[in-house]
């Protein structure tokens, strides 16, 4: 306990700062750290591992940064509706939130749609804005999203302890699966309500905060005698065999077909006589309690909020147990790859028309191919601002591991709105990436803030969120055929066993190898490209393949995937499709292609070297650069 001390900043303990919201998210992600190593080392990760595995505890300037900019934005919105003279600037000056970017200026037909939206909010109370966390974790953002709050309460009249009890009640809202988390952020919630009013602990108010339950000992049959009608009956089997993994889930679960809580809550509400008090009738009021709880949960998970908030857990899809993995599959198509992604969807439909909705992900679904369906759905809303972090945003994780984005989305389809970007990717430190942007908010003539109309995302291939791309680029992308016009691209051979089929050149008899072999044919052993280092034009060919090995009959077929036997041998142009630099490209001759080496066939001399030229230019490196993965789809 020494050494955790030590190791946290003294100011993260200071009451007056916050630091009581910094202190539990510390010591949360400390306990959690043992758990989490172990569970890193499992092929996949179970239900009991979820928390520790997806916790990450989200640095205060970017909790601050999604709050004001949704919540902060949305409350703008309000002001402007009641004809409010200040500019969005003035306002936000006005309650002190520095993290504020203001927008950027819009074309006249984007202005009138959003005077339009604003048209509607002339009527909103502080009481009908609510904000949700979806995965709230030790309650950073719920407790910062009070501070907010009460910013706006006292402005319009309300003394503190009137607003503390209205923002407890009506304004926060949040989930999470892990019970620890969950305490935490009641505690926190309420150590803050209790802060601003010192009654509060007496007034019988708890914070809408919820562990998400899970009941495997339910079943329809335990309300049976309750049960009056058909519809009951298939609500209820559709909630326990919901909440039945509800540890997995999480606030992932939603219900698709509308659910009649008020028939199923009169069953609750049913009571027993004393003549019928037994044990049989003991047991079904703790079930209809568990039921209560489930109810309670649910018509939560099925409203809709103004704003919603998240840094949601991250896990690849490849590790979820089969639970999740099938859920997440079956309800987020778009967002399967990933459980953060899935999460996007997810809060998503939790935020109402109009509303707003921040995060703070992996920046992969801004351009790998396995989230393109997902950057197509959210282009149904309006990217207001983004805050592009890179790698070193959260400073306990070091390296590259993680690359990082924060944004912010408002649920209204503006196409050709401009949204502002700060490109924080190149500031080596979580504290130099909030200095940046502190700078950016002031001076937004910085070389690394972006604007740019989101509709240009869609003109180019596989619409990736290049918002630094010019509108020369953009224009080149339109004018010009792609290169998968002119040849074909290739996956390359996964072996299923590398160190069994794959060798050096020296380790084999070098007259064994043949690069022309006649067709239909498989010798024993054959030049292979296998990606590597940065090389252009040529190079990069140490390794050879027992491609005979492969094609017997006895070796297991489902652990190889052997392409497409046509293009071996073929006159190509390779890469290496991992790197954390410079994209480079080369020409084989006689070779197969390995996994990390996918091949654009072309046997056209003339059009090959065109080809390679053009791949190799400094114009490809821009569109090709590491934070555009626009693989293959160069114009």
């Amino acid at each position: 306990m020494q050494h955790l001390i030590n190791d946290i900043d003294e100011a993260d303990f200071d009451v007056t700062r916050g630091g009581q919201v910094e202190i539990i998210g510390w010591l949360y992600q400390y306990y959690n750290t043992e758990p989490k190593e172990v569970a890193f080392k499992k092929r996949k990760y179970a239900e009991t591992d979820i928390p520790a595995v997806t916790q990450l505890f989200t640095p205060d300037w970017i909790v601050k940064y999604m709050v004001e900019n949704s919540l902060g934005r949305y409350w703008i919105n309000v002001l402007h509706a009641r004809n409010d003279s200040r500019s969005e600037v003035e306002i936000a000056q006005a309650y002190h939130w520095q993290y504020y970017m203001p927008k950027s200026q819009q074309n006249e037909q984007v202005s009138l749609k959003i005077i339009e939206a604003q048209k509607e909010l002339t009527e909103v109370k502080l009481e009908d804005i609510t904000l949700v966390d979806a995965a709230m974790g030790s309650g950073h953002v719920l407790v910062y999203a009070f501070d907010v709050f009460l910013q706006l309460y006292e402005s319009e009249g309300y003394s503190k302890r009137d607003a503390t009890e209205n923002i407890i009640q009506y304004n926060l809202y949040g989930f999470d699966i892990d019970t620890r988390a969950f305490q935490l952020s009641y505690f926190a919630l309420s150590m803050k309500a209790r802060e601003y009013n010192r009654r509060f602990l007496t007034l019988g108010l708890s914070p809408n905060v919820f562990d998400i339950p899970e009941y495997t000992d339910l079943s329809v049959q335990d309300f049976e005698d309750l049960i009056t009608t058909d519809q009951q009956s298939s609500d209820i089997t559709r909630l326990l065999n919901a909440f039945h993994d509800g540890n997995s889930y999480g606030s992932l679960m939603h219900f698709t077909d509308p659910i009649d809580f008020l028939e199923i809550e009169s069953i609750i509400d049913t009571k027993p006589g004393e003549h019928q008090l037994s044990f049989e009738s003991i047991e079904l009021e703790e079930k209809k309690h568990k039921l209560k709880e489930i109810i309670t949960v649910s018509k939560l998970l099925c409203r809709k909020y103004t704003v919603g908030v998240m840094n949601p857990p991250y896990m690849g899809s490849g590790k979820m147990n089969d639970v999740l993995s099938k859920y997440v599959k079956r309800h987020f198509t778009a967002g399967k790859a990933d459980l953060f992604a899935a999460f996007m969807e997810r809060l998503r439909m939790f935020v109402s028309a109009n509303g707003y909705y921040a995060m703070i992900t992996q920046h992969a679904w801004m351009f790998l191919s396995s989230f393109e369906k997902l950057r197509q759905s959210l282009t149904q809303d309006t990217l207001i601002n983004m805050a592009h972090l890179g790698t070193r945003a959260f400073e306990e994780i070091g390296g590259e591991v993680v690359q990082s984005t924060a944004f912010v989305l408002k649920k209204q389809n503006l196409t050709e709105y401009v949204g502002t970007y700060e490109r924080l990717i190149d500031f080596n430190s979580q504290d130099r990436k909030e200095a940046a942007y502190l700078a950016a908010v002031r001076d937004q003539t910085v070389d690394y803030l972006y604007r740019t109309n989101q509709a240009n995302f869609k003109k180019i291939p596989g619409s990736p969120i290049a918002y630094w791309v010019s509108e020369r680029l953009v224009a080149a992308f339109q004018k010009y055929s792609g290169i998968s016009e002119s040849v074909t691209p290739k996956a390359g051979i996964v072996t299923g066993n590398d160190s069994k089929f794959i060798k050096q050149w020296t380790e084999v008899n070098y007259h064994e190898i043949e690069r022309a072999p006649e067709d239909n044919t498989f010798p024993k052993y054959v030049p292979l490209a296998k990606g590597g280092s940065f090389r252009k034009w040529y190079g990069n060919n140490s390794y050879i393949l027992a491609l005979k090995k492969m094609y017997t009959p006895d070796e297991v077929t489902n652990s190889v995937r052997r392409g497409d036997s046509a293009s071996y041998f073929k006159e190509a142009i390779s890469w290496s499709y991992v790197t954390s630099g410079s994209p480079s490209f080369r020409e084989y001759k006689g070779f197969v292609f390995g996994t990390a080496a996918p091949e654009l066939v072309c046997e056209d001399r003339k059009i090959r070297f065109a080809l390679l030229g053009i791949l190799n230019s400094k114009v490809a490196n821009y569109i090709l650069s590491p934070n555009c993965k626009n693989k293959l789809a160069t114009r």
